[in-house]
């Protein structure tokens, strides 16, 4: 069980009083992808790449399977829906008049926020699956993809709970802040109200950030720890307390490192598009969303390649994020040492 840790182990590890004329530690045992011991920034981004690599077929079959659906839904909802409403071609018109341009901003952000949602649920099925691979990968055990389905299903209405709750969370903190400003801008304050609004954005940002990662934790605790959204958030808030900056930093440099190596695939995917199907370089620059049928399909074949990529990764850090967390707080390395059936952790004798 993920739930119990063992508590009052000590130091964080659980290895007590180490050095003392034994020359350092005993080297942790690694029946998986990590060594169970706290885990360094890069042995974080090699336990998921090796993940990826390790269990291959199961991650590549999720990722494939996931971002394949949630890019046919994104094709055809632009391709049937969006295109024929969405007019954004006053934002690239100096003339366009006040209304014009509020028109095609809210066109624009209407087609951003319905992509956004779909491949957000996407996203959410994926971690869910992905987040059982990577802790049975830590066991050095293998999991297929029907099994981490049977065991992440009861936990995914939840987890899709667990998003709404945050999103609703994290943009409420965000607009609220902008709110005054726009009161007084509406009542007649002109530039003073327009400059409060900009800076209460801003700062509501940084604590909607904050809060972001603060409880980015939680879903690897709802899933592995079977537990509620209430108490997925608290776990999540208590093992990054202390450790903010650590965890924002991993998991920005895990997002960037997987969107640079997914952008190489997607960049060329979508040129190839704008060339087969006459849409042209300058149209994709300009931000034009009115693409044909051809455009969308290649480069939906280039979003899928990236999907599979950001997918398995991103996910794969945070559970791995979480794991430490828990090995430095609650000593949780003895507890998986036990359940991969290591003889005497900290002997760097794998067991079964």
């Amino acid at each position: 069980g993920w739930g119990g840790a063992p508590q009052g182990y000590g130091p964080p590890g659980g290895y007590g009083g180490w050095g003392g004329g034994w020359g350092g530690p005993p080297p942790a045992a690694k029946p998986g992808v990590i060594p169970l011991r706290p885990l360094g920034v890069g042995e974080i981004l090699d336990g998921a790449v090796s993940t990826m690599r390790t269990h291959w077929r199961t991650v590549l079959g999720i990722s494939l399977t996931v971002a394949v659906v949630t890019e046919i839904l994104v094709i055809l909802v632009q391709g049937f829906l969006l295109d024929d409403r969405v007019d954004t071609d006053a934002l690239n018109d100096p003339s366009a008049t006040l209304d014009e341009i509020t028109r095609a901003m809210g066109d624009s952000l209407l087609n951003s926020g319905v992509i956004l949602l779909i491949s957000a649920i996407g996203t959410v099925i994926a971690t869910a699956l992905l987040t059982t691979v990577t802790s049975r990968a830590v066991l050095g055990k293998p999991v297929s993809t029907g099994e981490a389905w049977r065991d992440a299903r009861p936990q995914v209405p939840r987890l899709f709970g667990l998003l709404f709750l945050l999103l609703l969370i994290t943009m409420g903190v965000a607009v609220a802040g902008a709110v005054p400003g726009i009161v007084l801008a509406a009542s007649g304050a002109g530039d003073g109200g327009v400059a409060l609004a900009v800076l209460g954005a801003l700062a509501s940002t940084v604590v909607a950030v904050w809060l972001w990662f603060r409880f980015s934790l939680a879903s690897p605790a709802l899933m592995l720890e079977k537990q509620g959204i209430r108490k997925a958030l608290s776990r999540s808030a208590k093992l990054v307390k202390g450790s903010w900056w650590r965890v924002f930093g991993i998991q920005l440099l895990a997002m960037i490192i997987a969107n640079v190596v997914a952008a190489i695939v997607i960049i060329p995917f979508t040129f190839l598009a704008g060339a087969v199907s006459g849409e042209g370089a300058s149209n994709i620059l300009n931000g034009t969303t009115e693409f044909g049928w051809t455009f969308l399909i290649v480069s939906g074949v280039g979003s899928v390649i990236g999907s599979m990529i950001t997918l398995p990764i991103t996910a794969g850090v945070t559970v791995l994020l979480y794991i430490d967390q828990r090995i430095r707080r609650e000593a949780l390395d003895l507890e998986l040492a036990r359940a991969a059936g290591v003889q005497g952790s900290g002997t760097g004798t794998p067991g079964s």
